[in-house]
């Protein structure tokens, strides 16, 4: 389950940085909102499923809700998830 959630944490990561860096100067730049719409929509899919994971995973693990929240918070900051890949990569 730690390892999917790492998986879906870096794949969620990676969307997020091609919708801010690729899809939205797409959009402003070179009048491709579509780049927005498709991009946006499978992040904002793999946001969920991060989320939906994440709870879980706090309770099967014995996280702290602190913890879950710093966790959570990281998938708002650009590069954020790979980061906390890091130290999830410690605790197995």
């Amino acid at each position: 389950m730690l390892k999917t959630l790492r998986i879906l944490g870096n794949i969620e990561g990676v969307s997020y940085l091609l919708l801010l860096f690729i899809a939205m100067p797409m959009k402003y730049y070179f009048g491709m909102p579509m780049a927005v719409k498709i991009v946006g929509m499978a992040h904002g899919f793999l946001f969920v499923a991060y989320c939906l994971l994440l709870a879980p995973c706090m309770k099967k693990f014995d996280w702290k809700l602190s913890f879950g929240i710093y966790l959570f918070l990281a998938t708002l900051i650009p590069f954020g998830t790979f980061v906390t890949d890091r130290k999830l990569k410690n605790l197995v």
